[in-house]
């Protein structure tokens, strides 16, 4: 018996490679819209921070799907 229980419902295998290609692709659009507004502050600090804020959030979108793709079940 595992610490959590499993789910009855499952996801078909599309479902889940197009999550898996979402996450990756908000995770890496993220971090590399967080380092652009990082270099952009030196000349707009409002549009660097708000660069930097957003290139987080979306970042941090991407790995809370990581946490959503372990709990789905892969169907036939």
């Amino acid at each position: 018996m595992g610490f959590f229980k499993e789910s009855g419902a499952t996801t078909s295998s599309k479902a889940i490679a197009r999550l898996q290609q979402l996450i990756w692709v908000l995770i890496y659009g993220g971090l590399l819209t967080l380092v652009l507004g990082l270099s952009l502050q030196r000349m707009d600090d409002a549009l660097g921070w708000s660069m930097v804020v957003g290139g987080g959030i979306v970042a941090a979108i991407g790995f809370l799907l990581i946490y959503v793709r372990s709990r789905l079940t892969p169907g036939n």
